[in-house]
Formats: C-alpha cells, structure tokens, sequence
C-alpha cells in the first residue's frame, strides 16, 4: 500500500510541476529523498507521459485542426518545424550527457543551487523592459526556435526548470508571455516524448520492477493533475507575471540547501 500512496504523490507532484517553471524534475528528487521512496528514473520519467498526454488532451481541437490541413497550411507546416528545430538541441545533447547528468546532478544540493538561480533570473527578466515583438504562433522564426532549444538545454540540469527556461527563453528573444508559455507546451509533446520512449526502451524491466500498477497511478495521477496545472498556468499568467513562481523558487531553493547541509538528504 505504500508504494501505492508514493506512487499517487509522485504522480501529483509531476502534474503540479510539471509545466509551472519551478522544475518537476527538481521537486520528484527532492520528494523521493522524503518519502525514502525506492524508485529508479524509469518510473519518473514514464509517469512525465502523462503531462505530454495532457497537452494533446487540451489542445486536441487545435491538433487535430494542424493534422487535417497540414499538406496544405504552410504556417501549420512552419510552425511545427520550429517546435522540431527547438527540441533538436535538447535530443542531442540530452542523449550525449544523459549517463553523467543523473549520475552526477541528480541530488539535492544541485536542485537547490538551480532553483535559487534560476529564481533570480526569472525575477531580473520579469523585471527588465523587454518589448514582445512576436504576438502568435505563426509569427514566430526558425532562428527563435533554434534560440529556445539551446534555452531549453539548461533544464537538462535537475532544478533548472524545461518549462522555465523555454518560456524565459522565449521571452527574451521577444515572445509575449502568452506565446512564450504556449510554445512551451507544445515543446514538451517531443521532448517528454521521446525522453519517456528512450528511458523505457533502455530498462523496460525497470516498469515491471515498480509494477504495471503503480506505474499506472502514478501515470494517470500525472495526466488529471498536468491539465489542471495547465489550464490554472494560462489563466494565472493572463493577469501576473511570473516572480511569484521566482520568489517561490529561491524560497524553496534555500530551505532545500539547508536541509541538504544539515545532512536531512541522504544524496548531496
């Protein structure tokens, strides 16, 4: 029953964190080290399927409408080829490093430290006067997808944040906080995508080791809690910015750094 209710709190922190810009991967390590909770990446990285079936979930009209115009509308075709422009840096790059970067990153101290830094550069940007120029999906460029999956490359350190740093990412090269956030969504259809597919064809006994069902609490937990997460981010971002998610990290960020130095994490 345990590995039942961790399960069910691993899936509902990844929803919750999933597409807030405050790190999903940050908070399941830290969470795990609390709940003394035995699972191995595999899991962690399979229940992050149920954030990628909550986007095709809320934006189903509007893929759908992409896939039945797609040979004919070239700013279908434009836009989704700088969503794959944005995610080739990340594939690259993630598959490279993947090895040293759960060996040696996975652990509390780094997600403190990332937290606490990427909470004060979400804080500077926020603050300082960057005008939007690109206002919709359609008018965005190659070079700004390009420039948001080298952005996207600091989230491969636990802490960093995918969401935040695309949807930061995005607003310094001039995307309006609603494009920037949008895009940020749809990014996350490749890149958890294919990061759960690679995890899972490289430890397949890893799922049965945690058993098909708590793999699928936590999976269908992550789904219900992501949309929630989803529909509250737009809403919340129409009318604020984004320092309370900033405060919210270097708060967390320092309390988690404390704990670390007082040896509460038995990883550091």
């Amino acid at each position: 029953m345990s590995d039942v209710i961790n399960s069910l709190i691993m899936g509902i922190v990844e929803g919750i964190t999933e597409f807030l810009p405050i790190s999903s991967t940050g908070h399941l390590i830290v969470t795990k080290e609390l709940l003394k909770f035995n699972g191995s990446d595999t899991f962690e990285i399979v229940i992050q399927l149920g954030g990628v079936l909550a986007v095709l979930w809320f934006y189903f009209s509007t893929i759908w409408k992409q896939v039945k115009t797609v040979t004919t509308d070239k700013a279908v075709q434009r836009f989704w080829i700088t969503v794959i422009v944005a995610f080739l840096p990340a594939a690259f790059v993630g598959l490279a490093l993947h090895n040293y970067i759960t060996e040696y990153l996975f652990n509390s101290v780094t997600v403190a430290i990332s937290l606490i830094v990427g909470g004060i550069i979400m804080w500077w940007i926020e603050g300082a006067d960057f005008k939007p120029r690109t206002l919709a999906f359609e008018q965005m460029t190659l070079k700004q997808g390009f420039a948001i999956g080298c952005a996207q490359l600091c989230a491969l350190i636990p802490g960093v944040s995918r969401s935040a740093s695309t949807i930061m990412g995005g607003m310094l090269i001039g995307l309006d906080r609603s494009t920037s956030t949008g895009f940020s969504f749809f990014l996350s259809i490749p890149t958890l995508g294919a990061a759960s597919i690679y995890s899972l064809l490289k430890d397949l006994h890893g799922v049965g080791d945690h058993g098909i069902l708590n793999i699928s609490i936590g999976l269908l937990t992550s789904f219900i809690v992501s949309l929630l997460s989803i529909r509250w981010l737009l809403r919340y971002i129409s009318k604020h910015s984004f320092r309370g998610f900033a405060a919210y990290r270097i708060i967390i960020g320092i309390i988690v750094l404390a704990l670390s130095y007082f040896g509460f994490f038995t990883t550091a």
